[in-house]
């Protein structure tokens, strides 16, 4: 909690970041300030002599063929990643243009959503957030006329008093019929029940099924003109049921987590366009998304989204601690719901990292690939006809990728065994290709930074192998936000049980993918081949 001058700090610093992100992105080659196009220069120069004077092991022939194993699935891979950039570029210049000027003309000739509903939920949150939030909600409600009302699910009364207190010295000019305020105490612990809550109250009051409801976070800040991009896109296309925004972070945390956010969001842009393209996401984030009522403010919407949860033949039934964002996300493709992006409505994450960097990093990563393992098994399972073939591929794929990322850097190491220098001529491959791929990823950010090639590696080897843990400890669940939760932690001997059988499984799949690497490139043999 901040005390009044560091909380005039904190603001004041807010503001300077704010200014330097809003507006459009610069063009390509203003984005590169002068250190990072120098050094730029220098890795590039010195992957040029690394080829021309590091021996090329790659086509020896007692390893030719975990080079043709390496090489096939790194056309694979990257065959994959470049139909994503190439999908998002028709999507940004084909189908995005038109969906744009249509719903600019229909908020130009006077459509408003008839009620605009917005759930959010706060938690002690730092003061000068949660002020700088409500600020920018009540602004675009005033500047855009929408009748709206705010429900903040709140646990205590400090966030409602810091809310009440500015709303009243900042917003009186804002009349009641435009603009109502209501408070939601939960009286249960946990994000997913305040949520419940504020649905249910919306159902007891005045709805319909084309009004509009925006679910956000209380350190989500509107850029500017949220409203305006986002609520047109629902009267231009009835068959619209759901959509997400774009998202930047400010981060107040180390350096390289901050890089590493920017990078995380650079990737969210480049893949949600993507999808967008089939007129779905694989995600309706949390931070910022907008629903039509008609399938949210139901009983069974509601509940899944208090009590989700899995039937898993080992940890039984458990219920999903965070991801209410994939919750809803998974009932409306289930109803086979159109959803789509929009890339230039902003949000801003706020981000304050106080604790341990890495392990912040991982424990996001355990919370994220928790939330899109448990998830994305039963989207799968609606089968290719339920959704766009691409998108249950993308789903099938997440499940993939996390073991084909593992097989590169195994390989490497298994065939410097066999041609010593081999992993050298990899690490050269691998700096080079996380080179041409960032420079992709350059083009949906507002700055280049030449670190995040090796930040980009470093993601994808921690992601895959937090995957790998979690895919057999699905139940295990921790967030760091509101009180510290987790779950599946519980003792006793039947848990004991369960766990050893976890890791049993755990360590038998890793053994038999070390394996059959390991046979693959000729340092075993396997008795039944």
């Amino acid at each position: 909690m901040h005390e009044p001058e560091s909380e005039y700090a904190f603001d004041k610093d807010l503001t300077k970041r704010l200014a330097d992100m809003t507006g459009p992105a610069p063009s390509f080659f203003m984005k590169w300030s002068l250190p990072h196009f120098t050094l730029f220069l220098l890795i590039f120069m010195g992957l040029l002599w690394l080829l021309a004077n590091v021996p090329n092991r790659f086509f020896n022939p007692s390893v030719m063929h975990v080079t043709v194993a390496l090489g096939t699935l790194g056309l694979w891979r990257f065959g994959w990643w470049f139909t994503h950039a190439l999908r998002a570029q028709i999507f940004a210049r084909t189908k995005w243009p038109g969906m744009r000027k249509d719903a600019d003309a229909l908020w130009d000739a006077g459509w408003r959503p008839r009620k605009l509903h917005i759930q959010m939920t706060t938690y002690f949150e730092e003061p000068s957030i949660t002020k700088r939030v409500i600020g920018s909600i009540l602004g675009q409600i005033r500047h855009e006329q929408v009748p709206t009302t705010l429900y903040i699910g709140t646990g205590s009364a400090y966030d409602e008093m810091i809310i009440r207190d500015f709303v009243e010295t900042y917003a009186q000019d804002i009349p009641d019929e435009l603009a109502t305020l209501v408070f939601i105490r939960q009286n249960q612990p946990g994000k997913r029940m305040a949520i419940g809550l504020i649905l249910r109250a919306m159902c007891r009051a005045d709805h319909h099924p084309d009004d509009l409801v925006i679910f956000m976070d209380g350190d989500a800040l509107f850029g500017g003109d949220v409203l305006r991009k986002t609520l047109p896109m629902f009267g231009a296309d009835p068959e619209l049921q759901a959509l997400t925004t774009d998202e930047e972070v400010i981060c107040y945390g180390p350096k390289w987590i901050a890089k590493w956010l920017d990078m995380r969001f650079a990737q969210r842009r480049l893949a949600m366009q993507s999808h967008a393209l089939s007129d779905r996401v694989l995600t309706l984030t949390g931070r910022m998304s907008v629903f039509r009522t008609k399938h949210i403010l139901n009983e069974g919407f509601i509940r899944t989204i208090e009590a989700d949860h899995l039937h898993h033949w080992l940890w039984g039934r458990f219920r999903f601690l965070s991801g209410d964002d994939k919750s809803s996300w998974y009932c409306l493709l289930s109803l086979g719901a159109k959803m789509t992006y929009v890339p230039d409505a902003t949000v801003y994450t706020i981000e304050v990292i106080k604790e341990n960097g890495f392990g912040r990093m991982v424990q996001n990563f355990r919370r994220w690939s928790g939330n899109m393992l448990r998830n994305g098994s039963r989207a799968i399972s609606l089968g290719p006809r339920a959704m766009p073939f691409f998108i249950w591929w993308c789903l099938v794929d997440q499940r993939i990728a996390m073991w084909t990322m593992m097989v590169s850097p195994v390989m490497a190491v298994l065939g410097s065994l066999i041609a010593p220098g081999y992993f050298w001529n990899c690490i050269i491959w691998v700096l080079f290709s996380r080179v041409v791929l960032c420079l992709f990823l350059f083009g949906y950010s507002r700055k280049a930074d030449m670190s995040w090639p090796f930040i980009l590696y470093l993601n994808q080897v921690i992601n895959a192998s937090v995957k790998i843990f979690m895919i057999f400890h699905l139940s295990k669940q921790k967030w760091s936000n509101r009180g510290n939760q987790s779950a599946g932690d519980s003792v006793g001997g039947l848990e004991t049980v369960k766990n050893f059988f976890a890791k049993f499984q755990m360590i038998t799949a890793i053994g038999i993918f070390m394996m059959l690497l390991l046979a693959y490139v000729e340092l075993i043999e396997l008795p039944f081949f």
